[in-house]
């Protein structure tokens, strides 16, 4: 919404209500995989003080709020869109079959988590019909496995070295050189394909006349876009060192953008270079 220049009219609105949708929906997946995780959980060093491992929330009363939840977010999904009702569909179907299957089989279980992340952003383009550039759909992609791959990586440092009853297959399939590969893939290529979005896909066409009596050079709206990779990168150079650095953090990526106040203020600094470059021009 914000690349196509649909931020500040009705259809703010339209993905605040699919964004509560989605957010319901997920949240009552997290139930039922800490439901179904409880045993391993009370024997992780962090996950044991989640409120159903730790004996909060009985787990009678999770299923109940997760079946609850669940019947209210697709009913509210389905009257948004039917195409949104699906995307949820699929990423409940997927999420239910990485908590009881695909988080036991390594690389499909990283793979399953940023597939997650790609359809929620899939739910916010369906939910107001708008096109999705293929640059940006690559660094979602990238985006996503990175922040999958960090999260693994934590993971194993955490429990490296600690003597706890957690088991899990897939983290005896990894080890931190294999990770770290990964994640300079995945840096990179998030970084690479934000790039190229912003200069070969212009998100709004504007009649600016403040861009009109600019010399050709930096007339175009995409090359103005261009002055927000520096941060990207600073981000994404950011959140590494995070995951080398900063404990146990990058184990919970949303810990990480709500914790970390460099990267808090590099997010910040995109989001107003954006909005100043899209709608201010």
């Amino acid at each position: 919404m914000l690349f196509a220049g649909r931020l500040f009219n009705i259809q703010f609105f339209t993905v605040l209500e699919a964004t509560i949708a989605f957010t319901i929906l997920t949240s009552c997946v997290y139930l039922v995989n800490d439901v179904f995780d409880i045993q391993s959980d009370q024997q992780h060093p962090i996950k044991k003080n989640r409120p159903i491992a730790a004996g909060i929330i009985p787990v009678p009363v999770a299923l109940f709020i997760a079946i609850c939840g669940f019947s209210f977010s697709l009913w509210f999904a389905i009257n948004l869109s039917f195409f949104f009702f699906l995307v949820e569909i699929a990423y409940l179907c997927l999420q239910l079959a990485y908590t009881f299957w695909l988080k036991k089989i390594i690389i499909i279980d990283v793979l399953s988590i940023a597939s997650g992340f790609i359809l929620r952003v899939y739910a916010g383009a369906i939910v107001i019909n708008i096109h999705m550039s293929v640059w940006f759909l690559l660094c979602v992609v990238s985006l996503s496995l990175f922040l999958a791959v960090g999260k693994r990586r934590s993971e194993i440092k955490i429990l490296t070295g600690k003597e706890t009853g957690f088991k899990r297959k897939t983290l005896n399939s990894y080890n931190i050189s294999l990770l770290d590969s990964y994640l300079a893939i995945f840096a990179n290529s998030a970084w690479m394909s934000y790039a190229l979005f912003t200069f070969f896909s212009p998100p709004v066409s504007t009649n600016s006349p403040l861009l009109a009596l600019l010399p050709q050079t930096l007339a175009g709206i995409n090359k103005w876009l261009m002055a927000t990779v520096p941060v990207v990168i600073y981000g994404v150079m950011r959140y590494v060192n995070i995951i080398y650095t900063g404990g146990n953090k990058a184990e919970a990526p949303e810990r990480v953008l709500l914790s970390d106040k460099p990267l808090l203020i590099s997010v910040a600094i995109w989001a107003l270079m954006l909005v100043l470059i899209i709608y201010g021009l």
